[in-house]
């Protein structure tokens, strides 16, 4: 099997686990800090607002609309395409002492004067904020349902010490991905929250891959210590694991520079997630289930 990175002997990796858990639980208080006294900068589908669909006689350059509404005072604006390259949807804020079929037909004249004259706006609608709680809760809902299907599936794939690393690993990835959006106030929409929980399978699935070896390893190596077992399994899970890191990476990073700016804020999630979660499956998930006393007759029946 390909190999980036050949270990010829065990790396101590539990040698820096009070470190890395001291480092863990930092960040975690930091970030939650940060996260309860700025919030996260929430977007339309969370916060409602305007929804102004406009087509126009050609392709649109989007870029350009951006530019007008940027020139006009509207950096919020969410410009993308819709359906087709002729047509867009503009997504914003309600503005303070404009009507919301006022403030369509103002950025439907910025767009004609700026970028076409003939463009035509197919409707205007007002997103509640009554709509955008609900998003909320359904967004906040998924998370929580997934983070309790794992803690049970891994439960029975393996042991409950592990599946309390597990879970606690992807609350860490979490938090710290959202605390890095509350800091640089990265708007927060659907699509994070589809990042989110990408960021969760992603961090999972490489959790699992090192626990898998563990339970190999407990068969193997009968007279070993834990620590001895986990060091070991996460090492020749080390090169499987940069591998599938560098190789999505690269992905998000093409997403980040030529996905657009409707795509910034997904790649960066997925960016932070990778990074991160890598880091916890190591240093948070194997960690907690060694202190929790993680042995071999927990996995391996006699």
């Amino acid at each position: 099997m390909f190999q980036i990175l050949k270990v010829e002997n065990t790396i101590d990796f539990m040698r820096w686990s009070k470190v890395a858990s001291f480092f863990s639980i930092l960040i975690i208080f930091v970030c939650t800090f940060i996260i309860s006294t700025r919030w996260l900068n929430l977007g339309l589908d969370f916060t409602g607002g305007v929804l102004i669909e406009i087509e126009f006689e050609n392709r649109v350059n989007l870029e350009k609309i951006r530019a007008s509404l940027d020139k006009s005072g509207f950096v919020d604006a969410v410009v993308q395409n819709f359906g087709s390259s002729r047509n867009i949807v503009v997504r914003l804020r309600s503005q303070d002492g404009i009507v919301d079929q006022a403030l369509g037909r103002q950025i439907l004249d910025i767009i004609k004067d700026g970028v076409d004259k003939n463009a035509k706006a197919h409707r205007i609608e007002f997103i509640g904020p009554s709509v955008g709680a609900e998003l909320s809760e359904a967004g906040g809902f998924a998370i929580l349902a997934s983070l309790v299907c794992i803690l049970i599936y891994v439960s029975i794939r393996f042991e409950w010490r592990l599946a309390v690393g597990a879970v606690v690993a992807l609350l860490h990835d979490l938090i710290v991905t959202l605390g890095v959006f509350s800091i640089m106030q990265i708007e927060v929409d659907l699509t994070i929250v589809a990042a989110l929980l990408t960021v969760v399978g992603y961090s999972l699935n490489d959790t699992v891959v090192v626990f898998d070896r563990i339970r190999e390893n407990y068969r193997r190596m009968n007279t070993s210590k834990s620590v001895d077992i986990i060091n070991d399994s996460i090492t020749r899970t080390l090169s499987r694991t940069l591998i599938t890191s560098t190789t999505t990476l690269f992905v998000v990073i093409a997403l980040f520079v030529q996905g657009g700016a409707i795509l910034h804020g997904f790649a960066t999630a997925l960016f932070l997630g990778i990074i991160i979660g890598t880091y916890s499956s190591v240093y948070v998930a194997s960690t907690l289930a060694l202190r929790l006393g993680i042995q071999r007759e927990h996995l391996v029946s006699t």
